[in-house]
């Protein structure tokens, strides 16, 4: 077995890093489309999923309401499993690397109102309001993660 790994900054500079240094991240995120938009999580310049990490006891279902509701304001009826990615970064402004197995889902939105009231304290100054974006745009816009987000949207569709 590989006792290092290779995790990559926001900026695509690489690490590499030894296994026992990885801190381990399970998370999950939600690709939600209405009339002709996706719903995408502000990050800095760019955009991610709303979603996050999977808190110790709870179910990935649970974790995906409660990441959308901190993220966006919305309420959300969790979807069909898009698919699981694996991922190893490294965190901004940290030195701290990360080991990720990635869960998306569909979901959609069953209530509540887009906000930035429900951010917890990690997010303050990193997130600002989630959007609506056009499926038209979505080829042309910045990601903050490391998969590749444009193919998540199509495989989504279907679904």
């Amino acid at each position: 077995m590989n006792n290092k790994v290779i995790c990559v900054d926001l900026q695509g500079k690489k690490y590499e890093i030894e296994v026992n240094k990885l801190t381990f991240r399970p998370s999950v995120y939600a690709v939600i489309i209405k009339n002709g938009q996706v719903l995408l999580s502000k990050q800095w310049d760019g955009y991610d999923f709303p979603g996050g990490a999977i808190e110790l006891g709870e179910t990935i279902e649970a974790a995906l309401i409660r990441e959308v509701f901190e993220e966006t304001g919305y309420n959300v009826k969790v979807g069909k499993f898009i698919s699981c990615h694996t991922s190893f970064f490294k965190l901004p402004d940290s030195e701290k690397f990360v080991h990720s197995i990635l869960f998306y889902y569909t979901a959609e939105v069953t209530g509540g109102k887009l906000t930035t009231k429900n951010f917890v304290e990690n997010e303050i100054g990193v997130l600002s309001l989630a959007e609506w974006i056009d499926l038209e745009k979505v080829e042309d816009i910045r990601y903050y993660n490391t998969i590749n987000s444009v193919e998540i949207i199509k495989k989504s569709y279907k679904l």
